[in-house]
């Protein structure tokens, strides 16, 4: 018996400095890799410098979410299992790489390998009228999928050939949105959200009242998505030579069902499997049989040498700076994080900016749903200031409703995509009563001692008094009043107009130009190019802001800070978007100036 205590100990000890070596080394060559990314994101310029060989083709894969800025968090997606980062270039990148891939002697393609793109409507707008004006050089782009979304489709259009696995499949049906209503959900939970609005289109607190569309929600979908798919099969039309009407008879027929019917109709050039395709890129590169295809990704493109694509090769760099501020995320008082606009974080940005002799005019990208009313006015003042002082363009990106509008108005010119979703001129407030809950199902009570006949008109363990709804309701009506007073000022319109097409009413792009809430359509570059021309320049260069954090701590933001999210939509995918909703429910309260919907494109 000694002796088997004394070999259980020894195994025990064993095992115990084996974890414990292990452990440390695990903690070594993690805290290692981590000094490594810290110190490669930190080298900020001087990243390192990939190499492209000549007769190259450019390697564009979209499988990633596609921010307007790209990150320089390297920790952002990473994968533990690979040690290698899931993020591709933001939105800013991939049009630099494309306009530098353009005059580029090395690159002589592109080779588009679309499956699935996680990106806005506007998006992929910016990106498809990039390849556009890549093509302009004379050199040719190719496409190929085994499945082309509809938004996949749109991109690979542009190509001078589309090509498609024999087994494959191109969706075309149209665009749909679809709803998420918690009225029953909440009645089953004895929770009442107490709404307070101005807007008969300020939809966004339809789900928990309602149990489908109201007509005014409907009527403004409706024009949103025909709107948007007018402007993809007229873009589609345009590079594949098939009339709209041939487009919109194929998709409500379904007719495209198989490979073979989606070359018939002509939507794909030809039926090619992957070892085909080798065999046209070889051909298109003038390369034996045998030689390897030289392709750089668009991830490696980007940190490839690169001069600024909106100067000239042969001028110099110059003092001049155009400040491209980028307003990303649901808007909320403090500082930015994660996927929240923090009104102290833009107004500093804005005020830097304009306080910096050497910024000559701004562009300010704006991609928001909007947010709180008083966030959304602090930074409101910031654009005003900035306007007195030089230059401001704004840019919507794919959406920039409501708060997102809100703090775009006051701007010198306004520039949107055909697709973007802006307006939602609107406010709400919400205040949940979850008395029902906490008494009938939880048997909890709650007693009260107030000073005043108002000291607890905020509790959301009680409903509110007629009285209460009314101070509410004047509260929102000021907002409104204020919101319109602004636009209207800033656009030049007068507050009757601009009411008489707000209400919270949502409009793309196209219709915005029509009704005077946008000034041009375009995308980030003719947004620099306005303000180029505004400031009177000839050469300048562009400054990013906000300024990045420290890469230590944008590290040990996202360790710490999102890692709920991200193991939530690693187990959800598609389907966490769902949750998100549920848990938006506990969080708005107070008056707010948000997007009424999300629109995605599949």
């Amino acid at each position: 018996m000694k002796q088997f205590f004394k070999f259980m100990f020894a195994s025990m000890i064993g095992t115990f400095i084996t974890i414990m070596l292990a452990s440390i080394i695990s903690m070594v060559i993690f805290f290692g890799m981590i000094g490594s990314l810290i110190s490669s994101a930190s080298e900020g310029k001087k990243d390192k410098i990939e190499k492209v060989e000549a007769n190259s083709i450019l390697h564009i894969k979209l499988d990633y979410p596609i921010n307007d800025r790209s990150s320089n968090n390297p920790f952002e997606s990473f994968d533990f299992s690979s040690f290698e980062s899931n993020e591709g270039p933001g939105l800013d990148k991939i049009i630099k790489s494309l306009r530098k891939a353009k005059t580029d002697d090395k690159i002589k393609g592109i080779y588009l390998d679309l499956t699935t793109i996680n990106g806005g409507m506007a998006t992929l707008e910016e990106i498809r009228l990039a390849l556009l004006d890549f093509k302009k050089s004379g050199k040719w782009i190719i496409s190929y999928s085994e499945i082309y979304t509809q938004g996949t489709y749109y991109l690979a259009s542009v190509s001078d050939k589309v090509y498609l696995n024999p087994a494959g499949i191109v969706e075309h049906r149209g665009l749909s949105s679809e709803l998420m209503f918690f009225k029953n959900a909440l009645e089953k939970l004895d929770v009442e959200m107490q709404i307070i609005r101005h807007g008969k289109f300020k939809s966004a607190v339809e789900p928990y009242i309602l149990e489908k569309m109201s007509d005014a929600n409907r009527e403004q979908y409706e024009l949103l998505l025909n709107t948007a798919w007018g402007s993809m099969t007229k873009d589609v039309a345009a590079s594949r030579n098939i009339s709209v009407e041939k487009l919109n008879e194929l998709a409500d027929n379904m007719t495209i069902q198989d490979a073979k019917i989606a070359k018939a109709e002509g939507l794909v050039d030809d039926i090619l499997f992957k070892d085909e395709l080798l065999a046209k890129l070889r051909e298109k590169l003038k390369i034996e049989a045998d030689e390897e295809i030289k392709s750089v990704s668009l991830k490696k493109y980007s940190k490839s040498a690169h001069k600024n694509p909106f100067i000239p090769k042969k001028e110099k760099k110059s003092d001049n700076q155009i400040a491209v501020i980028y307003a990303s995320g649901e808007i909320n008082s403090g500082k930015s994080k994660n996927d929240v606009m923090g009104s102290e974080t833009i107004s500093e940005a804005i005020r830097e900016a304009r306080l910096d002799e050497n910024v000559k005019a701004i562009v300010l990208r704006v991609n928001s749903p909007g947010g709180s009313a008083m966030a959304s006015d602090i930074m409101w003042r910031e654009v005003v200031l900035a306007k007195q002082a030089k230059p401001v363009i704004v840019s919507m990106g794919n959406v920039a409703a409501s708060g997102g509008y809100y703090i775009s108005c006051a701007a010198d010119k306004i520039v949107a995509d055909e697709k973007t979703i802006t307006g939602s001129i609107g406010v709400f407030g919400v205040i949940p009563n979850a008395q029902g809950l906490m008494n009938n199902k939880l048997g909890i009570t709650f007693d009260r001692v107030k000073t005043n006949k108002h000291g607890d008109i905020m509790s959301v363990f009680k409903p509110l008094t007629a009285e209460e709804r009314d101070i509410i309701q004047i509260g929102v009506e000021k907002i409104y009043d204020d919101f319109i007073t602004k636009v209207a000022e800033g656009r030049g319109m007068t507050k009757e107009e601009v009411d008489a097409i707000g209400q919270g009413r949502v409009w793309t792009g196209l219709d915005a130009l029509k009704i005077g809430l946008v000034d041009e359509i375009g995308g980030l570059e003719r947004a620099i190019e306005i303000a180029k021309t505004s400031a009177k320049l000839d050469d300048y260069n562009l400054i990013d802001y906000p300024k990045r954090k420290d890469p230590f701590e944008e590290i040990m933001e996202e360790l710490t800070s999102n890692i709920e999210a991200k193991i939530l939509t690693k187990t959800l995918g598609n389907e966490y978007k769902y949750y998100k909703k549920v848990q938006d429910i506990s969080h708005q309260s107070g008056v707010m100036a948000r997007m009424p919907l999300d629109i995605e494109l599949h």
